[in-house]
């Protein structure tokens, strides 16, 4: 069987002045797709005030197979982190793939489950129940070397969907529904998502951090704390390898901090989460796990 025909899609907005590896998370699904729709975000209607990152974008991905929209990011949705889903469902429905692979510009898909993504599309097109793919997440926390594993971060989510069926991106971009709100069903991939939003150094993470705010609690949001990396329960060390293409973007923004040598912030509100975690650990159920999805076998 030929393998159906796949978009990738993604948006991005400030990606260099907030140290998006948004040029390798595209280069991490180059492969998978037969196009790629970029949507690059503006903070005004005339599509003029960027960092670069259009340009930089443009510059290191030809047009043909790769199709850049330019979007005004509307300051008046700053509740939920809605504007994330708007413009993802921007790049979404330019998509012309008979499945759609999102990446959103902090993840990067590995190489070597490429091919395991392509076997999970042909099983997609032998079940016509089936809208989408659960992928497994590793989530980097203060490194590169480090890894958060625990019931206050989600450990898999949709990514790859069947396009015609009227799928959206939900809130704040984590998942998927259906245009009425039902949940979509998917069927569970090996493949892992490789998420590096919290593996910037710290500065880039206070910038992010007052950004993204910004789109759930409004424009005049200031936190009272500035951000620093703790080491929180759930940091173990990652010992597995990262995508290639995510080599020389490791190499210029690695974070000089070791968070495993830092004292553990652990507090009351803890326990009850290492008791979860040692319950899912043993038994692999995960106590009060949020889904955006329905899985079925």
């Amino acid at each position: 069987m030929s393998q159906p025909n796949i978009s990738g899609f993604t948006f991005i907005k400030h990606g260099l002045t907030l140290g998006y590896p948004i040029k390798e998370s595209i280069q991490s699904i180059e492969a998978l797709c037969d196009e790629v729709v970029i949507n690059v975000g503006y903070d005004d209607p005339n599509l003029e005030k960027d960092d670069g990152t259009w340009e930089y974008l443009n510059d290191n991905f030809p047009k043909g197979k790769f199709k850049f929209i330019k979007s005004h990011w509307d300051p008046e949705l700053t509740s939920q982190g809605l504007i994330l889903s708007v413009q993802t469902n921007i790049a979404l429905e330019k998509c012309k793939g008979k499945y759609l692979q999102y990446i959103q510009g902090d993840e990067a898909i590995h190489e070597d489950d490429l091919k395991t993504i392509e076997s999970s599309v042909k099983e997609m097109e032998q079940r016509p129940e089936v809208d989408g793919l659960i992928y497994n997440y590793t989530h980097f926390y203060g490194n590169v070397d480090a890894i958060l594993q625990t019931r206050r971060i989600y450990r898999r989510e949709v990514r790859l969907i069947r396009n015609g069926l009227g799928i959206k991106s939900h809130l704040d971009a984590q998942g998927f529904k259906h245009s009425d709100g039902r949940k979509i069903k998917a069927i569970q991939t090996p493949a892992r998502i490789f998420h590096y939003g919290w593996a910037r150094k710290e500065q880039v993470m206070k910038d992010k951090i007052k950004v993204m705010d910004k789109f759930y609690h409004g424009s005049e949001f200031e936190k009272k704390e500035d951000f620093e990396y703790k080491k929180i329960w759930g940091i173990k060390k990652f010992t597995g390898t990262h995508p290639e293409v995510m080599k020389e973007w490791i190499s210029q923004n690695r974070n000089d901090l070791d968070i495993h040598s830092l004292n553990l912030d652990f507090n009351i509100k803890d326990v009850s989460l290492a008791v979860s975690d040692c319950i899912e650990k043993i038994t692999g159920y995960r106590i009060g796990e949020y889904k955006n999805f329905i899985l079925i076998k």
